[in-house]
């Protein structure tokens, strides 16, 4: 099973291998770019065949890239979207180039429009992305913990979307746990999760389960809070996880950690801690 966590590519891009082998990542997360701008600096040449050559010498893989945060691919304001459309485009094409195989997105927010009108908004904005993409990355849609009208907090929702876009081919899906406990599914039952792997496969089909953002929950079930907490410390707790990992599906899925930094843990320690998880599940 691999699991990996979320690296900083502060430094350069191409430090990201060497800091994920230091914490023992079998694949990581990263943004080839500042999250919290439209701005972006191009990857150079000697950026791009470093990288290549890294991905040969680490053999750590998959690499997936996390859409910055301004993207709102639900939003009722056209500029953004269009804003939007151009920012997932760039960042196809910078994937393609690193030979990346999957990028994260979240859906956005209907801000104050009906769901179903950000949803349309979403499925005509993911066509216009995809209709003359001809490269090789998959966009992965983000499941989210639901608060300020945020779209994906139910599973049923992105399926559909899923269903919906002329280019599924091209997308999968994301699950994060975090968001998933907060916006209402109680990981901590057993039966919970083999509701969400049904969910899935009845309408899309398991294989589009693609990554699994293995968070903890610092909120209450159902709060629709985004926050992120240590593997086993929060509300979904040791339970949630094992019964996760008991599932031999899920095992067939990378795991990466999106935890905090603290003086309680590191990114090693989420790990090291899940991997012992792993075991209490098989027992």
């Amino acid at each position: 099973m691999k699991f990996g966590a979320h690296i900083s590519i502060a430094g350069g891009i191409n430090k990201s291998f060497s800091k994920a082998k230091e914490i023992g990542c079998d694949t990581f997360q990263i943004f080839t770019r500042n999250p919290r701008s439209w701005k972006y600096k191009l990857l150079t040449d000697e950026v791009i065949s470093e990288f290549k050559h890294n991905l040969k010498q680490y053999k750590i893989k998959p690499i997936y890239s996390h859409m910055p945060y301004l993207p709102n691919l639900a939003s009722p304001d056209k500029d953004i979207r269009d804003k939007s459309i151009s920012s997932i485009k760039i960042e196809l094409e910078r994937c393609d180039s690193l030979n990346i195989p999957y990028i994260v997105t979240h859906l956005g927010s209907s801000k104050g429009e009906k769901k179903e009108i950000g949803i349309a908004n979403v499925i005509k904005t993911l066509d216009v992305v995809l209709e003359h993409y001809n490269g090789k990355c998959k966009i992965l849609l983000e499941n989210t913990a639901g608060k300020n009208q945020r779209l994906g907090s139910s599973i049923i929702d992105i399926c559909y979307i899923l269903t919906k876009v002329e280019f599924r081919d091209r997308l999968g899906l994301c699950l994060d746990t975090c968001h998933a406990f907060t916006s209402g599914y109680d990981l901590r039952q057993e039966n919970v999760i083999e509701l969400i792997l049904s969910e899935i496969g009845e309408c899309v089909g398991l294989d589009k389960l693609k990554l699994i953002h293995c968070n903890d929950a610092l909120a209450v079930l159902g709060s629709g809070i985004d926050r992120h907490e240590h593997i086993g410390l929060g509300k979904i707790g040791d339970i949630g996880f094992i019964n996760m990992l008991k599932d031999k599906r899920v095992r067939k899925i990378p795991f990466i950690c999106e935890t905090p930094v603290d003086e309680r843990r590191k990114d090693k320690d989420n790990l090291e801690y899940l991997r012992f998880l792993l075991k209490k599940s098989k027992n």
